[in-house]
């Protein structure tokens, strides 16, 4: 019976075992938390988001950038959802989001550990593993304690991401010292540390609007969405989805600039006619700052303007706002980690080219991916390509993807004649695609207002 150690209990460590289980091995999983699942129980703020229905190549990020798509087709999923609904977990679905009907995480986390015994697993807690090392095609697991031999050993030791307990970078180690190059481990779907020393005048505050990040002088994407002021800088998801490439060109020595467009719905010009009405209207017994009152929130008036109302840089500010990047967020401040094993070095099945018989999965390599939120928006694509103003929408509206890419939308012509005003929603029956558009019909567009 061939014998297969697995190094770390979290979802991929534990999914790891089981699989391996079901197929004959004789598994040992060594756990260096008291109990596995610990990461678990932290995901969906404690409710556990097990999958989406959503998934397509764009949503994952690598160096390897073909790389996570290959791996994530060989397991469906529709074979995620059988999966977890014969471990006894039935499952709801919240915009795309797939939940257990619980909304409790423990419970995902109970029934991974109970099928995990259940197929004869045995799980070694307080071990932490302090090397790995390769006799005669064959492996010798060391920790503190014992030597576990095997024929396979999985190293599944998550990240050093995040607050949780016994989040480690035990994977990395163990990883070079089998001789495997690894990405720069930084934080990912992370809050932006900027280089002015204003943003604790602003701290606290909240404003929708679209960003833009450039890493010298190239768009690297955009997004929309709530952005969060913070003390050091910029957050928010709209911030996070493209926090990979902004710390990545900071740590790397470029000019990474995110641009927040704070008035998104508005030209400059229509923004700037905007403002001098209001100073024309008002401005007879308004200040400056009290001019802004009922637009902006009082700590970004404080920090845009001081002595003078000028609309013509007033409107500059807001429609092209530039956070210069300094970094990110501390490692455990951040949801994700980019970086770790690269994987040129794994097959298709996650095995190592260097040493046959050992793998990894999860985290431990350089995957990651971005929030998913339900909703692509008209606002991320480029401007030739947004539908622009009509009868019955305008060029700011979601996309509710019903099984495709938002990003194939280019107009009126390709809206059905299914118009349903009040609900304000139409249906694309066709898509002309752009690059990374998956050619699927069955899109959703719901105006935002």
């Amino acid at each position: 019976m061939k014998r297969v150690v697995i190094i770390g209990g979290g979802a991929s460590g534990m999914m790891a075992a089981i699989q391996a289980a079901r197929a004959g091995a004789a598994v040992t999983l060594l756990e260096h938390n008291e109990k596995p699942g610990k990461k678990i129980l932290a995901t969906g703020n404690g409710r556990c988001n097990l999958t989406n229905l959503v998934q397509e190549p764009s949503r994952y990020r690598s160096s390897q950038p073909d790389f996570p798509w290959k791996i994530i087709t060989q397991y469906p999923l529709e074979d995620t959802l059988a999966f977890f609904s014969e471990l006894g977990i039935y499952i709801k679905d919240r915009g795309g989001w797939v939940y257990p009907y619980s909304d409790q995480a423990a419970g995902v986390a109970q029934v991974l550990e109970m099928e995990a015994r259940h197929q004869k697993v045995k799980i070694k807690t307080t071990e932490e593993v302090t090397d790995i090392l390769r006799e005669d095609d064959r492996y010798l697991v060391k920790t503190a304690t014992w030597k576990y031999p095997c024929d396979s050993v999985i190293v599944a030791c998550g990240s050093p991401a995040s607050n949780v307990e016994g989040s480690s970078a035990t994977g990395y180690a163990l990883a070079e010292k089998l001789g495997h190059a690894i990405v720069k481990p930084l934080p990912s779907l992370c809050g932006i540390r900027g280089k002015d020393n204003y943003y604790p005048k602003w701290a606290g505050s909240r404003m929708d609007g679209r960003i833009i990040l450039e890493v010298n002088g190239k768009i690297i994407g955009q997004e929309q969405g709530e952005i969060l002021f913070t003390e050091y800088g910029i957050s928010g998801i709209s911030v996070f989805q493209l926090s990979r490439y902004a710390v990545r060109g900071a740590a790397e020595g470029k000019t990474a600039v995110y641009h927040l467009d704070l008035m998104p719905k508005l030209t400059k010009e229509e923004l700037v006619q905007y403002l001098a009405d209001r100073q024309r209207q008002n401005g007879t017994y308004k200040n400056p700052q009290e001019l802004l009152i009922g637009l902006l929130p009082k700590k970004i008036i404080d920090v845009l303007v001081k002595k003078t109302y000028e609309p013509e840089k007033i409107a500059e500010k807001l429609k092209d706002w530039q956070i210069s990047v300094k970094g990110a967020y501390a490692l455990r401040q951040a949801q994700i980690c980019s970086g770790g094993v690269d994987p040129e070095e794994l097959t298709d099945h996650l095995e190592s080219r260097l040493y046959p018989g050992g793998y990894f999965a999860g985290e431990v390599i350089d995957v990651d991916d971005i929030i998913y939120s339900g909703h692509g928006r008209a606002e991320q694509l480029p401007e030739k390509l947004r539908p622009g103003k009509g009868k019955y929408y305008d060029s700011y509206f979601t996309v509710k993807i019903a099984g495709g890419s938002y990003s194939g939308c280019t107009g009126e012509e390709n809206l059905s004649a299914v118009k349903d005003k009040k609900r304000r929603a139409f249906f694309l029956e066709d898509c002309t695609p752009i690059p990374g558009c998956t050619e699927k019909a069955g899109f959703e567009i719901c105006l935002c207002g």
